[in-house]
C-alpha cells in the first residue's frame, strides 16, 4: 500500500483494533492484486462503517426526493418546476441539493429530456439551435430522466430515474426499459474482488444486444465524502479489467444509453447541457452501490 503500517498498529480504518487483526488481510490481498499490474483502490475511497451509515441516511432523503418527483410528475408541468420541488423538498428534509453551485452549475437537479443526455440547464435562455425555451414544458410523449443528489451532514448520495410522459411511443418506452435492465445486469456483476469492468462490460453487452450504444465520455463515479470521488466507472470496459472491486467501495452505475449512435456534444452557450449527437434519443437510470463482503448493496435508486 502507500504507506507501512505496523502490525500491532490501530488499523487506518478507525475501528480501534490493532492493524494485525483487522485489515492486514485485506491489504495483503490487495497487494497481491497490484503485483499482478491491475489498479486497486487506495484507503481514502474506501468507506469505514460511521461513514456508510452517514451516507445511508443521505440516501433516505434522495430516496425520497426521487419517490416524491415521481407521484408529481406530469404533463404540462415545467423543469423549473421539478427543480423548485427537489430543493423544497431536500431542504425540509434537512439535506441540501448537491448540484446547486456545484463547480458553478445554478441548479438544484439535473433534468434530461429526449435527446438531452444530461445536464440541461432550464430556468435561462440558451441560444444552440436544439436548445428549447427556457422553463421547457412536459409534453405528451417525452422521456425524461431526473436526477437527484443530496448531501446530508457532509455525506452525498445520488440516483436517477426516468419517467414516461403521457402517450410514450413504443420505441422510447423500450429504450428506457432496456437501459434500465443494463444497471440491473451491471450490478449482478459487482462482487468484492472482481473488477469494474466485469461490470461494464455487462451493461454494455446488454445495450448492443439491443441495438443501442453507451456514451463513452461520460460514466459513473465514487461518491459518499464528496459528489465526485474515484473511480470513473467506464461502461465500454472489458471483463477483468479497470479497477478493483473491494468491500467498502461505493460508486454509482449510471450508464447513458443512446438509441444512435454514442457520440455527444456539449451545448456550446451554456457549457452545460450534453445532447446526442444525431438528435436521437438517450436514457439513464442510476444506483448508488455499496461493494459490501458478499457482493453488493444498493444505497440509492
Amino acid at each position: 500500500m502507500s504507506f507501512k503500517i505496523g502490525r500491532n498498529d490501530p488499523c487506518w480504518c478507525g475501528s480501534g483494533k490493532k492493524y494485525k487483526v483487522c485489515h492486514e488481510q485485506f491489504d495483503e490481498k490487495i497487494e497481491k492484486f497490484r503485483s499482478e499490474g491491475h489498479i486497486v483502490p487506495p484507503h481514502e475511497i474506501i468507506k469505514k462503517p460511521d461513514e456508510i451509515a452517514g451516507i445511508k441516511e443521505s440516501a433516505k432523503i434522495n430516496i425520497a426526493v426521487l419517490d416524491y418527483i415521481g407521484e408529481h410528475i406530469k404533463e404540462g408541468m415545467s423543469t423549473e418546476e421539478i427543480d423548485k420541488m427537489v430543493y423544497e423538498r431536500t431542504t425540509a428534509m434537512g439535506g441540501i441539493p448537491a448540484p446547486l453551485h456545484y463547480q458553478g452549475f445554478p441548479k438544484s437537479v439535473c433534468t434530461s429530456i429526449n435527446d438531452q443526455v444530461c445536464h440541461r440547464l432550464y430556468g435561462e435562455r440558451v441560444c444552440d439551435e436544439r436548445s428549447r425555451a427556457e422553463n421547457e414544458i412536459l409534453k405528451d410523449g417525452d422521456i425524461i430522466n431526473v436526477d437527484v443528489s443530496t448531501i446530508l451532514n457532509g455525506y452525498f448520495s445520488d440516483s436517477s430515474r426516468m419517467f414516461c410522459i403521457g402517450n410514450v411511443s413504443e420505441e422510447k418506452r423500450k429504450l428506457v426499459q432496456v437501459t434500465k435492465e443494463c444497471v440491473e445486469i451491471g450490478l449482478k456483476e459487482v462482487k468484492p474482488w472482481h473488477f469494474l469492468g466485469d461490470m461494464g462490460q455487462a451493461v454494455h453487452d446488454h445495450a448492443f444486444a439491443n441495438g443501442y450504444t453507451v456514451v463513452r465520455e461520460i460514466g459513473g463515479h465514487g461518491i459518499g465524502l464528496e459528489f465526485h470521488e474515484d473511480p470513473w466507472v467506464s461502461y465500454n470496459s472489458k471483463k477483468g479489467q479497470e479497477m478493483l472491486m473491494v468491500p467498502g467501495m461505493i460508486f454509482t452505475i449510471e450508464p447513458m444509453v443512446n438509441m444512435g449512435r454514442p457520440d455527444i456534444y456539449i451545448d456550446s452557450e451554456n457549457d452545460w447541457t450534453v445532447y446526442t449527437e444525431d438528435g436521437k434519443p438517450s436514457a439513464q437510470w442510476e444506483i448508488q452501490v455499496l461493494v459490501t463482503e458478499d457482493g453488493a448493496e444498493v444505497i440509492s435508486y
